[in-house]
């Protein structure tokens, strides 16, 4: 089942210009990472918006659970969750102060908030107020604010911005987990070490239109080298690359002389980085 639907998702904001979407198409099923990759101004955070009911007036048809977003009402909110890229906070409230507020705006029951702030690291902050946290504190709390409701559907923006390797880390567990529970996650980055990490298919999207999607692997298997390079060491404890062709690799007896006979220290295809993909997606770097 498709927890969301797009056909045809055209947008163009208020006094004209160029629209931000031109006729984008695609599906994300229930229990599904999808990551929606792509430069600033291609029309990641307009979809998102569209698709979290911050926008309406769009083109073609957008449904979520197989209604549009406007149709559900203040109900759509109790079953998504949304972290957004720029934090906002209550600043003069502490983290566990605002965890409680925002968990008093739902009608279910919602998670406990110390344990939420404890999966991220911020359990001996709870008590501080959030105008003392560093940017990585107040996105690791924007994160788990989304959670709060255990919602069906994340969207998540940038999550893992401004963190280290650490806390990066655990926010990634945690959007695993709650994969393996049959959430669905839309996730927008830059960080293509996390798309590749956490999604089950991306969608590489440039001005408003989607060039690329398909799953991680397939985008980067389809763009690799057939080459194999081998490091070994030489006699001067040289570290040496040399590439072989991976086509007729078991017969070439060059590869097969240098495993017999030199020291050996790694082994790998030329597979192509999600990087890569970018770039050749794009058209662009990613600095």
């Amino acid at each position: 089942m498709d927890v969301i639907e797009v056909d045809n998702l055209t947008f163009t904001y208020p006094g004209g210009g160029e629209p931000a979407v031109r006729g984008m198409d695609f599906a994300v099923g229930e229990g599904e990472i999808f990551g929606f990759l792509g430069p600033s101004g291609a029309g990641k955070s307009t979809t998102q918006k569209i698709l979290i009911g911050l926008l309406t007036g769009h083109g073609g048809s957008v449904s979520v659970w197989g209604r549009e977003p406007a149709e559900w009402g203040q109900d759509y909110y109790q079953r998504v969750g949304v972290s957004f890229e720029l934090p906002n906070h209550y600043q003069k409230l502490t983290a566990l102060e605002n965890l409680r507020f925002f968990a008093s705006l739902y009608d279910g029951s919602t998670l406990d908030p110390m344990e939420l702030l404890d999966a991220v690291g911020l359990a001996e902050d709870a008590d501080t107020r959030v105008a003392k946290f560093s940017k990585g504190m107040q996105m690791r709390l924007v994160f788990v604010r989304a959670l709060l409701h255990d919602p069906d559907l994340l969207f998540l923006d940038e999550p893992t911005s401004g963190l280290d390797p650490v806390n990066a880390r655990k926010v990634r567990d945690i959007v695993l987990r709650a994969k393996a529970r049959g959430k669905t996650i839309f996730l927008t980055t830059h960080d293509m070490a996390t798309a590749d990490q956490l999604c089950d298919r991306v969608a590489f999207v440039v001005d408003g239109r989607i060039v690329v999607l398909g799953s991680p692997r397939e985008l980067k298997v389809a763009r690799s080298l057939r080459q194999v390079r081998v490091e070994y060491r030489s006699e001067a404890d040289t570290l040496i690359g040399k590439d072989f062709p991976l086509d007729g690799l078991a017969g070439n007896p060059d590869f097969l002389a240098l495993l017999r006979h030199e020291r050996v220290e790694t082994l790998h295809s030329k597979e192509a980085s999600l990087d890569d993909v970018f770039v050749e997606a794009t058209g662009r770097s990613l600095t």
